[in-house]
């Protein structure tokens, strides 16, 4: 398979408090990889150096064979990374519409002159936005929201419209940190099922956080585990979920 991310021996030091230690990964094109652990083991902060919100203390980690380290979140996205988080970050007093647009927006060619003086490519390129970001609500069932403020949607389709963000940067690789917090077993399942649909139909490669051990041993076809920092297991789910060491630190018994 063709290698997407790689993640060398990474480690991410505050003071003394080493909050990731010699971490190392591999996430190949097009697969769906999950990343669990405990409370405090370190997940969010890998998410936050992959996605150029940290930058790493030790190793390195390259997209596509192109380092990562030291660059911006912005430029992370523009290589082709997207990310949600674990607490929801909508810009809330704009519309639904206007959230994914921001998003498309990396994408479009006209200067500044132009959008401020509304002329040659603006209007084009604001009409091929605009149809684009309408496409993408409907496909996650939003498109009648569109024009209601962000913060005034239910929260499952907050978790959606997040998602709807991050495709809307057309990645290569998406980030999911904890979707699936604060839903009920069938918005579970229906996000379980969401997932794999993204995966195939915009062809990418998909990083999900999750406590949710239905969610994960249903869509990963690898697993990595943390535990204080350190990854202490990977491997396909069915190994995962048999090995003691994650038994003891973070499952708690076998699951089923």
């Amino acid at each position: 398979m063709e290698e997407l991310l790689k993640v060398n021996d990474v480690s991410m030091i505050f003071g003394g408090l080493r909050a990731v230690s010699n971490f190392t990964m591999e996430i190949n094109k097009g697969e769906l990889v999950g990343l669990i652990g405990p409370n405090g083991a370190g997940k969010t902060t890998a998410f936050n150096m992959l996605t150029g919100v940290y930058d790493p203390s030790e190793g390195e980690i390259t997209f596509e064979g192109k380092r990562v380290n030291g660059k911006k979140p912005y430029q992370v996205t523009a290589m082709g990374m997207a990310r949600t988080f674990q607490n929801i970050r909508l810009f809330s007093e704009l519309s639904v519409i206007d959230n994914v647009k921001i998003a498309y927006n990396m994408h479009i060619q006209y200067s500044l002159a132009e959008a401020v003086c509304r002329f040659g490519r603006y209007f084009d390129e604001e009409e091929a936005v605009t149809k684009k970001a309408i496409e993408l609500l409907k496909i996650f069932k939003l498109d009648r929201y569109q024009d209601e403020m962000a913060k005034n949607l239910p929260y499952g389709e907050q978790r959606r419209l997040e998602i709807a963000r991050a495709l809307a940067t057309e990645p290569k690789l998406l980030l999911l940190d904890e979707p699936a917090a604060g839903m009920n077993p069938q918005e579970t399942h229906e996000l379980m099922e969401m997932i794999r649909w993204i995966r195939k139909e915009f062809d990418l490669s998909v990083l999900l956080i999750e406590h949710d051990m239905s969610l994960v041993m249903g869509v990963c076809e690898r697993i990595y585990v943390l535990e204080y920092g350190f990854c202490i297991a990977n491997g396909l789910p069915e190994e995962i979920k048999h090995n003691k060491r994650v038994i003891e630190a973070y499952l708690g018994e076998e699951v089923s």
